[in-house]
């Protein structure tokens, strides 16, 4: 299993989501934690990943050990731009 760190700003922008979309997030994170499966891409032009749940986003980069979530939110056209 990875460890999943969030930065300061996902989790508030984690906490900022409906509760619903909130247990959605973290269950498909411990979900890739720790078997590897999820709706995940490798991000173009740029280092990192993205899990897609729902509408919503999840921009990662990950090593061996853990998973560093750098944005979560509402998928729009700025998303990827951060």
């Amino acid at each position: 299993m990875k460890t999943i760190i969030l930065t300061t700003r996902a989790a508030k922008e984690l906490d900022a989501l409906p509760t619903q979309a909130r247990f959605a997030i973290d269950n498909a994170l411990v979900l890739y934690a720790t078997q590897g499966m999820g709706d995940v891409k490798k991000l173009q032009g740029v280092e990192g990943y993205r899990l897609r749940v729902g509408e919503y986003r999840v921009l990662f980069a990950e090593d061996r050990v853990t998973i560093l979530a750098v944005y979560v939110g509402r998928r729009s056209t700025t998303t990827y731009r951060r």
